[in-house]
């Protein structure tokens, strides 16, 4: 594959990628049985100030890319590009998508909006435009502190779904199977849409890759 066409799938992986986490976190507000530890922090904040759920993710995103300064981290295009994507794709999401009520039908978009948001960080990890500003903080915490990332995840993580929860964010059943499935689907799919001849050596890459914060090595 020529250079042109290895960085134009990597563009539509991106992007790709990026929406479809939007959309796939979205599923998994609609089935209001537990959201994924940063997604109870944005409900949290969504309940308590009226803004939309996405906005909310947004501005988060930016604030914890400024946390970046201090940690010297350096962004790509994918960081910048995550702060603003998820989060209008997850308001297009729960726009469209009819309010699902019976538990007959939660169940399923609980377990569709976890699978696809695998799908989701293989692709926009594999693209290799950069962390996203939650995993850039904690691959930037392990740098800075020499802790595990592991630690590091697990520290933020808590801090995160504690004070979501205190703010009105939900958490369930669907936390914890996210919990414990993200981590084997995110492997999987970093396998499925792996590019070839990819590296981080690019100017739109950052230095860092976030698949260590991810995957909880």
């Amino acid at each position: 594959m020529s250079i042109p066409d290895r960085l134009g799938r990597r563009l539509v992986q991106l992007y790709a990628g990026l929406a479809l986490y939007g959309a796939s976190s979205a599923l998994l507000v609609e089935a209001g049985l537990g959201l994924e530890p940063w997604g109870v922090l944005h409900q949290g904040l969504a309940e308590r100030s009226g803004l939309t759920i996405g906005v909310v993710s947004i501005i988060v995103g930016a604030v914890v890319l400024l946390l970046w300064i201090p940690l010297r981290q350096r962004p790509g295009l994918g960081t910048v590009s995550n702060v603003f994507v998820v989060g209008l794709a997850m308001d297009g999401t729960l726009a469209l998508v009819p309010d699902a009520r019976a538990l007959a039908v939660r169940i399923p978009v609980l377990v569709a909006g976890i699978l696809l948001n695998g799908a989701a960080t293989g692709l926009y990890i594999c693209a290799r435009f950069g962390p996203g500003p939650r995993d850039g903080l904690m691959t930037g915490l392990h740098r800075r502190t020499g802790r595990s990332i592991r630690l590091m995840r697990t520290a933020v993580e808590v801090a995160v779904v504690v004070t979501g929860f205190l703010l009105g964010g939900t958490i369930g059943v669907g936390t914890l199977l996210y919990a414990v499935s993200i981590g084997p689907l995110a492997q999987l799919f970093l396998r499925v849409f792996a590019v070839s001849g990819t590296a981080g050596g690019t100017p739109a890459v950052s230095g860092g890759t976030p698949e260590g914060a991810i995957l909880r090595p």
